[in-house]
């Protein structure tokens, strides 16, 4: 592991940090009511405050949402010594039955929020926590043979939050999707008692890189056997919370794919090589690590990166191309950053002016590409690419560049 992939992975750590602080300096929630921890809804803002909003999923699936607590005990906590078993939580998207009536869910849950707050002494602030097009615990829309199930794991430091705009999108278009916290590698994880764990993640090394990979390969093979649990009927919850009616029995288990941003992206791809479970996976801008750079796999996977990024500056994409005997696509989006493939890309445009951050800030932080056509593209490919490995649907978007987004470049 050379320390250019070191540093690219400090530095990319390190943005996230400097991101959160800054939003820290101008974020304060209000959460009101009763309602249990992951279904408080935010009270309406006064006029005055910025509520910044995701864009709506294009598909026709309304959207629900169910947070899960995920024990295994089958191994301590990697990160954490006293802790005597695995602790994830991780929350399940999928198409909805109806919504009417069901809680909206918060970009993030409202304490780990307010332990952001509290460790950054955060003021009375003018921006308020977004909401997703997720309602939570609505019903499940069944479909005949189940959905495909898709896994998502973020960058390092990153939430299961930190691509809700991606996730949403791959639902309303018909899957269901599952997204991780790697606890004490995120920033804050808020579980079912209050709870929030925030990161302990030590400096970067090549060291702890492989552990932080193989902590996530863990964690995901792990979820992806409590979600066979769920799908056999049993309730993988630690508390045994009820599941939204319909759950059980949804999945197909037989059409599962992994996408994932930066360290996140390496973790679908090394995941994909120990559990042949996974068919298909997607890299965003993410430098590969572990064993699978050089073994490659024999399945489907897409690299997606930043303008500045790619197989001819990360040494580890051009080893990991080179052992790819699958379905193999690689892809660059023009005037991208790295942060582009995450909800950054469409939030920090709405704060620039509350946080007071430059131009040449915000360009430095998600490219020089316009937000919301940044994540159209997006979303068209990562969708066409799902479709294609889990469904076997070829609407040739894969094939050769398109006219409609020449923004999005094919890497021979």
């Amino acid at each position: 592991m050379t320390r250019r992939f070191v540093a690219q992975v400090g530095r990319n750590h390190r943005i996230r940090q400097s991101l959160l602080l800054a939003l820290a300096l101008s974020v304060s929630l209000v959460v009101g009511g009763s309602m249990p921890a992951f279904a408080r809804v935010v009270e309406a803002p006064a006029p005055a405050v910025l509520r910044p909003t995701l864009p709506r999923p294009t598909g026709d699936e309304h959207i629900g949402v169910v947070p899960l607590h995920l024990v295994d005990r089958s191994r301590p906590d990697p990160w954490v010594s006293s802790q005597p078993v695995r602790e994830l939580m991780v929350s399940v998207w999928y198409p909805a039955r109806r919504t009417h009536g069901q809680p909206v869910y918060p970009w993030l849950p409202p304490g780990a929020w307010e332990r952001f707050g509290q460790d950054n002494g955060v003021p009375a602030g003018s921006v308020r926590v977004p909401l997703t097009h997720g309602r939570v615990d609505a019903p499940v829309d069944r479909h005949r043979g189940g959905r495909p199930l898709v896994l998502y794991s973020p960058g390092l430091g990153g939430n299961r939050d930190s691509s809700t705009v991606l996730v949403e999108q791959l639902v309303s278009r018909g899957y269901v999707v599952a997204t991780i916290d790697h606890t004490y590698d995120a920033s804050e994880v808020e579980f079912p008692d209050g709870r929030v764990e925030v990161s302990v993640v030590p400096p970067i090394t090549p060291e702890v890189v492989a552990k932080a990979v193989a902590v996530r390969v863990a964690d995901t093979r792990f979820v992806l056997d409590s979600l066979v649990a769920l799908n056999a009927g049993r309730n993988p919850d630690a508390e045994q919370r009820p599941l939204p009616a319909g759950l059980g029995g949804a999945l197909d288990l037989s059409r599962v794919g992994m996408f994932g941003h930066s360290l996140g992206g390496a973790t679908a791809a090394q995941a994909m090589y120990e559990d042949p479970r996974i068919k298909a996976g997607v890299n965003l801008d993410g430098t590969m690590t572990g064993a699978v750079v050089d073994a490659g796999l024999d399945r489907p996977f897409m690299l997606v990166s930043a303008q500045n990024h790619g197989r001819d500056t990360d040494p580890s994409w051009e080893r990991f191309w080179a052992n790819l005997r699958g379905w193999r696509l690689n892809l660059r989006l023009a005037g991208s950053g790295h942060n582009s493939f995450t909800d950054v890309q469409v939030l920090i445009p709405q704060l620039a002016d509350v946080l007071h951050l430059p131009p040449e800030v915000v360009q430095g932080l998600i490219g020089t590409i316009d937000p919301h056509r940044s994540i159209l593209i997006q979303r068209a490919y990562l969708t066409a690419f799902f479709n294609l490995h889990l469904r076997h649907r070829d609407g040739r978007l894969l094939t050769r560049p398109s006219p409609r987004f020449p923004e999005m470049q094919f890497v021979p």
